[in-house]
Formats: C-alpha cells, structure tokens, sequence
C-alpha cells in the first residue's frame, strides 16, 4: 500500500549552465551554426511526476510514480534514481522507444529555458498500466498529461471518488485553455485543485492581471469549486488557498540567491500533499510548500 501515487511525466533532464550561452531581452541569443562551451553540465531525472512523488517521499510519505519509462539506454538511470530516492516504479509502463527527455539551460539568476522532447503518440493506460492499480493509494495526485484526454482524467477521478481515494489534480495551460464546457464535468469530480496564477486565469476565461487572487475568485470565476479545496500558486508573491468561501494565503519565504526555478512548482505540490495528508490542516500544508519549495530554489534540479 502506497501513501501516494503520483501520475504523471518520467523525464531526463539535462542542465547546462556558462557564460557563454549569452542572454538579452528575455531571449537566451544563440547563433546559427554556432557552438558553445558551457562551465557547467548535470544529469537528473525528472518529470512532474517524478518530482512529485520525491518531493512527498522527503516528506515523509510512502510514495510510487506512475508513468511511462522507455526501454532504452536511460533505463538503468532513471530506475537507479527512483530506487535513490526510495521510489517505487513498478506501477510505470516500460515501452520500447519512448524517450522523454529537456535540455534545460539556466542563467545565472535561476532562471531557464526547457528544449523539450517527448515520443508522441504515448498515452497513459496504452500498455501495462490499469486503473485498478490505484486502489494501492491512499492519496493520488495526477499531474499535467496533456496527452491524457479529459474523458480518461475524468474516468480516473470518478473512480477515485468511488473508492474513497483523496484526489489532487494539476491542470497545465493546454487544458485550462479548453472551452469552460468542456472542463466542468471534471472540476466536479475534483477533491483539490492545484494551479498556479496563469493558470487559473486561462481556466476562468479571465485576463491574468484583472484577477485579484486575495479576494473570493472561487466563488466570484467558478462556484462549482465552492466545497472543493484550491489551491493557486503565485511566485513570489505567495500562493492562495480556497476552501467554502475561506480564502487563505501563504507568503513565499525569501531566498538569498535562487539557483534554479526547475520543479518549485512541483515541489510546493509535494509538500503541500504530504502534511494536508498528515494533518488536514490547510495552512501548514501551505506553510510547508512554501517552505520546501524555497529549498528547491536553492538547487540545481527539480528534486
């Protein structure tokens, strides 16, 4: 039996970071034809699945993943840092000639751009996986698959209602830009929704700076979220939490030198999932996002 298991992505990561990959105007500049040598390069695994699921385990939650590994010559790595960070794979399909790899280049501010690649064409359940397998969880947080159809998400939330299994959900840009229609079938089946600020905008048809997160935007954008728990991330201005009218907010801890932004999204959710699990207490799990997120800013990589 797992705490957690966390559906979502299984990538490679890998980080390059110097001088020489020479940034203006918001835009790394790099020339056709050119070549360049970086001062700095690391291999990690990541994924929002994986971040997640790590990020609960240093939480002190029992967690697996469950995703996609390609039967490839990243297979060992990517098992190797699962068993590292005492993760359980053995819900993951492994399917031969799938890759799902970033290159990830950082400034020296933290910040970067992701080159990524992914074999299309895959989708959850296409293989081994069957969604019986998540009766093993307590808690199952499904991450941004915008490969995953809405009426799959939906069958996955319906049956974890069924079975009294605490759902979290995470929507990325794709699917918040859908037309509102098609979304609320599956807003109704959600026990926490957790987004970040532009998200939640693209999800309410609202322009992103006409929102004022610390009122009621739940109930003001998408009532039928009242008696569902949300929970909207907002940098560093903080995150915001919505729960039956309540609305509550979490300062973002200062941070002396942020090192790399890779997976603090990810790693607030983690955080977040593990002491609401424990505690239900919806200020400390917002606390201790913010707190294990800054941490991640201080690191290379998402976890």
């Amino acid at each position: 039996m797992h705490d957690l298991i966390s559906i979502g992505s299984i990538a490679v990561d890998f980080y390059f970071k110097g001088s020489s990959l020479t940034f203006k105007n918001k835009r790394f500049q790099l020339a056709i034809g050119g070549k360049y040598n970086v001062d700095f390069f690391k291999l990690l695994i990541g994924g929002g699945g994986v971040n997640v699921a790590i990020g609960a385990s240093k939480n002190g939650l029992r967690s697996a993943v469950m995703g996609t590994i390609g039967d490839n010559f990243f297979k060992p790595f990517i098992i190797e840092s699962l068993k590292k960070h005492k993760i359980s794979y053995k819900l993951c399909d492994i399917v031969k000639n799938y890759f799902n790899l970033s290159a990830i280049l950082l400034m020296e501010n933290g910040e970067r751009s992701i080159i990524h690649y992914a074999t299309p064409k895959q989708r959850l359940f296409d293989h081994g996986i069957r969604i019986n397998q998540l009766r093993q969880a307590k808690i199952v947080y499904l991450g941004n698959l915008p490969d995953v159809s809405l009426e799959q998400k939906l069958k996955i939330l319906k049956f974890l209602r069924k079975n009294s299994i605490l759902n979290v959900l995470n929507l990325g840009v794709s699917d918040c830009r859908r037309p509102k229609n098609q979304l609320l079938p599956l807003l109704k089946h959600v026990d926490i929704l957790i987004i970040n600020g532009h998200e939640f905008a693209e999800l309410v048809k609202a322009q992103y700076q006409d929102i004022y997160f610390h009122e009621n935007v739940v109930n003001h954008y998408i009532p039928l979220l009242h008696s569902s728990l949300v929970v909207v991330t907002e940098g560093k201005k903080g995150s915001y939490a919505y729960y039956k009218g309540k609305v509550y907010h979490q300062k973002a801890y200062p941070v002396d030198e942020i090192i790399d932004t890779t997976g603090a999204g990810d790693g607030y959710t983690a955080s977040f999932i593990a002491e609401y699990f424990r505690s239900k207490n919806i200020e400390k799990a917002m606390d201790k996002g913010a707190k294990y997120s800054s941490v991640i800013l201080t690191i290379i990589g998402a976890n």
